[in-house]
C-alpha cells in the first residue's frame, strides 16, 4: 500500500490540530482519527452546490455565501453551475486551508478561488452571517461533521435556535440554508422547523458515482 505522506498542520481556533496527507493522487484532510474530507468523496459536498443552485433558478444574480472552503469542491461544483452576475462568498477561519489550496492542492483547486465572482473572506462564517442581513439568497454550511461541533466547540452556535434565527436574518425571502452533515440528526430537523424554515432532508452519496457512505443534506427555505 502506497504510504500516506503529511504535507502540512493547522491549528483551528478554539478546536484541534488539523492534518493535510497526500496518498498517491489521493489528498486526505484528518482531524485526530477522523478523516474530514477526502478528494476521493467529493460528490455529496458537489450536490451541496448544485442542489441549492438547483432551488435559486430564476434569479438572474443570485447572491451565495459558503461556510468552509474544504477542498473546495462545493465552490468549484456552485462555479459551474451558476452565470456571470452570480457572486460567492466563501468564509473560512483556517488560514491553512487557503495556503493548501493555493498549494499542495492547487491542481485539485484548479483556479476557482481566483474567479472574478468569488470573494474569499478569512473569517468565522457566523460572524460574516450575522454583519449582513438580507445579503444572501442561499447559505452552505459545510464547517464541520454535520450540526455539531466536532472540529470546533463553536461552531455549535451556527446550529443552536440562535445561529438558525441568524441565518433567517441573513437569508432574502425565499432563500435557502443548506447544510451538510455525514449522518441524520432528527433533533436538527426539528429546530430548523421551530425555527420558521420550510424543511427538506435529502440523502445523498458521499462518491459522484452514486457509491459510497450516505450523507445528509437539509436545505431550509425561508418563506417569501
Amino acid at each position: 500500500m502506497t504510504p500516506r505522506e503529511l504535507l502540512g498542520t493547522a491549528r483551528v481556533p478554539g478546536g484541534e490540530e488539523l492534518r493535510l496527507f497526500r496518498r498517491g493522487a489521493d489528498h486526505m484532510i484528518v482531524l485526530d482519527r477522523n478523516e474530514l474530507m477526502n478528494s476521493r468523496m467529493s460528490g455529496s459536498e458537489e450536490a451541496l452546490a448544485t442542489m441549492t443552485c438547483a432551488r435559486l433558478r430564476g434569479r438572474a444574480a443570485p447572491r451565495l455565501l459558503i461556510g468552509g472552503y474544504g477542498m473546495g469542491f462545493t465552490l468549484r461544483a456552485a462555479l459551474a453551475v451558476l452565470g456571470p452576475k452570480a457572486r460567492v462568498i466563501v468564509a473560512e477561519l483556517v488560514p491553512e486551508i487557503v495556503e493548501w489550496a493555493r498549494g499542495p492542492m492547487a491542481a485539485l483547486t484548479a483556479g476557482c478561488l481566483d474567479d472574478p465572482r468569488v470573494a474569499l473572506e478569512m473569517a468565522d462564517v457566523a460572524d460574516v452571517i450575522a454583519a449582513a442581513p438580507g445579503a444572501y439568497d442561499a447559505i452552505l454550511l459545510d464547517v464541520d461533521n454535520g450540526p455539531d461541533g466536532l472540529v470546533r466547540a463553536d461552531n455549535d452556535r451556527l446550529y443552536s435556535p440562535a445561529g438558525l434565527a441568524a441565518a433567517w436574518r441573513a437569508l432574502t425571502p425565499g432563500g435557502v440554508l443548506a447544510v451538510w452533515s455525514a449522518a441524520p440528526d432528527s433533533a436538527f430537523t426539528k429546530r430548523l422547523a421551530r425555527a420558521g424554515f420550510a424543511v427538506e432532508e435529502e440523502a445523498v452519496r458521499a462518491r459522484g458515482n452514486g457509491k459510497g457512505p450516505r450523507h445528509v443534506i437539509w436545505f431550509a427555505r425561508r418563506p417569501s
